[in-house]
């Protein structure tokens, strides 16, 4: 996908540092063995899972090689150029609001874009969600409304899922843009809020939350069709057939579980993806429709 440099005036991003290669929580440094558990909570969690299912309580893992000091933060620039997927990454950014603003400016909504921290290897410090460390994936925190992306995620997702592709990579960080969509229009609260009341219900809702971010994410993508080059949208559905619910529990050596879903089948996700991808509109990303009565 051909997306144009970031605009530096209407992105905001961070980083907690380079930092040097934590080891993985309870040793092994993530090599081959504790690597494979490791792998499939990544996938488990990535793309929008609710990061209070996943976040630590801020302490290290035990060997005191995760954490990154919040005085090794980076410039803006910095951050961005400090890699060939941080960049792609600040350029998505700067693509999505650029997409998202006169949206909600037509509708007459204040937006605010979210943040974006780029980490990697190592341990990260959200302002209101806890901390994670790299086996956390990429999330986004409602608390501080910003994006999460330990960037060497995008290697495990390639080598082990085998998602790559600069598409692929791209709908991971417009998925959890979807989120912050729902956190601005307050969906994400009321969400929330019907689950505390019917936890039974808990995981259908959530289910459904992350089919809509896939379709926000292919609605940003239609809009951009101009910068979408051949065998990306391949890409962007062996992505997301990678990280179906049903294909996480198979690959695992687990029973298809339906009760114990959070995201999604594959065959959902790539439908709901699809959608945004053909409309091109966000009115169709209503995965609530059907329980409106």
């Amino acid at each position: 996908m051909r997306l144009r440099r970031y605009n530096p005036n209407n992105i905001n991003v961070e980083s907690t540092g380079a930092g040097g290669r934590g080891r993985f929580p309870g040793g092994g440094g993530g090599k081959v063995g504790l690597g494979t558990i490791i792998i499939a909570l990544i996938a488990y969690f990535v793309f929008g899972a609710d990061p209070q299912q996943f976040l630590g309580s801020g302490q290290n893992s035990g060997n005191g090689q995760m954490s990154q000091s919040a005085g090794s933060q980076l410039s803006e620039e910095q951050a961005c150029n400090q890699s060939e997927y941080a960049l792609e990454a600040c350029n998505a950014l700067s693509s999505l609001n650029e997409t998202w603003e006169p949206i909600f400016a037509a509708n007459n909504v204040r937006f605010k874009a979210p943040g974006l921290n780029l980490f990697r290897d190592g341990r990260v410090n959200t302002g209101g969600c806890g901390s994670a460390t790299s086996a956390a994936g990429p999330f986004y925190c409602p608390a501080d409304q910003k994006i999460y992306i330990d960037t060497s995620f995008y290697d495990m997702m390639a080598q082990r899922m085998g998602a790559g592709g600069d598409f692929a990579r791209y709908y991971v960080i417009a998925h959890e843009y979807g989120h912050h969509i729902q956190t601005v229009t307050g969906l994400s609260e009321q969400i929330r809020s019907a689950q505390a009341q019917n936890p039974r219900a808990s995981n259908q809702l959530q289910v459904r939350m992350e089919l809509q971010a896939d379709c926000y994410a292919g609605v940003w993508a239609s809009k951009n069709r101009n910068a979408i080059e051949p065998g990306d949208l391949e890409e962007g559905l062996t992505a997301a057939a990678a990280i179906g619910d049903d294909t996480l529990q198979r690959n695992a050596g687990q029973r298809i579980n339906p009760e114990a879903f959070t995201h999604g089948t594959s065959e959902q996700r790539m439908q709901w993806l699809r959608t945004g991808l053909r409309t091109g509109d966000s009115n169709a990303c209503d995965t609530f429709s059907d329980l409106r009565g």
